[in-house]
């Protein structure tokens, strides 16, 4: 390691004063080393949306991730020194990611980023990881191109994907409902990427895509989509909607009737685009990878503690996309303190490979981080509405469970090439 004390301010400014020289041209090793064993912060960048189509989530995203990080103080910090954050909107955009990451890695001093649900914004920022070298967790983006072709040395995945979820539901559906699928898909990354899986387990099960309907972000009218739905009669609709365009579908699916017959599967379902709908609105089957009254140790006293610290939320319970933002927020520090220095390539390899037991996670199977791609490989569920709750937030019921195996993702590991270690940048946060 390098002995020489620059930093990323006094680096920008020296390439400024030579005469607008590139100050980064990357890849580079050895090129930031300041802080360690210090009593420096370490400060992490918050980069969840507080607007756009994911606001709802990136709030909930955040909270979690908060929790994690007060829980590391309480105990002293991580190597004996306090964690410290900054949260920046990222508008649910992926120009405004980018700018994001690069301002928190290049002026804000941040030694690791976390988080985003929409993943385009998610591939925006690990580019800028990359490109500095910087650890990014992509918390709760479920596209399968995070862990595929856009997958990064310094970029952890930590939510299932579009391909876990359409193989815990494509074939049980197709049994129970027949072959005559459409599919509604959000016209970006996710969408399509999803969608694509859905066809292709289609292909393997027998199933047909009768249509596919696509949905420009930001809709508010499904009209015309449902519609159509009514004159074709399909047996099942895959949805791949997300955010609040997936509120004002279940709206008016519901109020014209269509919530039972066809069957609906949505691929993933996030506590908080459904939050406070009615039950008739929480039509179909979709995917999870958590649920509050999952009957397993630990969970109460994680609902204690989130009700706790957050009294005055909206959301009275912990959902997916929080359980997702703790998780990962958590790892991240224990990574660190079994790495023992916040050395971004010590870090990357505690991550790599890391195994975590089931009861650490509150799911039913052992979870671990895939070192080929960096996607956790987890417990999914599914649910569906829950028609006898036993609290008002008690909205759903789970269905089925699958191991991590079964659900795995063996389209995106052939598509993902990590940057080898000294293609990396190196430094210690």
């Amino acid at each position: 390691m390098s002995d020489s004390k620059f930093t990323r301010r006094g680096l920008l400014g020296s390439a400024t004063a030579a005469g607008g020289v590139a100050a980064f041209m990357g890849p580079w090793r050895h090129n930031r080393v300041y802080a360690q064993a210090t009593d420096k912060p370490i400060r992490i960048g918050l980069t969840s949306d507080a607007s756009g189509q994911y606001a709802n989530s990136g709030a909930s995203d955040r909270r979690g991730m908060l929790m994690a990080i007060e829980e590391a103080n309480a105990r002293g910090g991580v190597l004996g020194r306090r964690i410290e954050h900054l949260h920046i909107d990222t508008e649910t955009t992926p120009a405004t990611g980018s700018r994001v990451a690069e301002r928190m890695i290049t002026r804000e001093d941040c030694g690791f980023l976390i988080g985003a649900v929409h993943s385009g914004v998610a591939n925006a920022i690990s580019q800028i990881a990359q490109k500095y070298g910087v650890i990014y967790l992509n918390t709760n983006s479920s596209s399968p191109t995070e862990s595929g072709e856009n997958c990064h040395r310094v970029k952890f995945v930590w939510d299932g994907n579009g391909t876990n979820f359409a193989k815990a539901a494509t074939k049980n559906a197709i049994d129970a409902y027949g072959p005559d699928w459409m599919l509604l898909t959000n016209d970006y990354g996710w969408g399509h990427d999803t969608a694509a899986t859905t066809k292709a387990l289609l292909a393997e099960y027998g199933g047909t895509v009768m249509e596919e309907i696509l949905i420009p972000q930001g809709t508010r009218d499904f009209t015309a989509a449902l519609l159509k739905l009514q004159q074709a009669k399909p047996g099942v609709v895959a949805a791949a909607i997300g955010g609040d365009d997936q509120k004002a579908m279940r709206q008016q699916v519901a109020q014209l009737g269509m919530g039972a017959s066809p069957a609906w599967i949505n691929s993933q379902q996030d506590w908080p685009d459904v939050y406070g709908l009615p039950i008739e609105n929480l039509f179909g089957v979709f995917g999870t990878t958590w649920y509050y009254k999952l009957d397993l140790p630990g969970v109460a006293e994680f609902v204690a503690k989130y009700q706790a610290m957050y009294p005055d939320t909206a959301m009275r319970v912990p959902g997916n996309v929080f359980y997702n933002g703790y998780m990962a927020t958590r790892e991240l520090l224990s990574a660190i303190e079994r790495a023992g220095s916040t050395n971004n390539i010590a870090v990357i390899k505690a991550l790599e490979g890391h195994r975590m037991p089931a009861e650490s996670r509150m799911q039913h199977h052992d979870a671990y981080i895939d070192p080929n791609t960096h996607q956790v490989q987890q417990t999914i569920y599914l649910a569906s509405a829950n028609p006898s709750p036993s609290e008002p937030d008690d909205l759903f019921s789970i269905v089925t469970q699958s191991d991590p195996e079964t659900v795995r993702d063996t389209g995106s590991a052939a598509k993902c090439a990590l940057e080898s270690y000294e293609a990396t940048p190196t430094f210690d946060a």
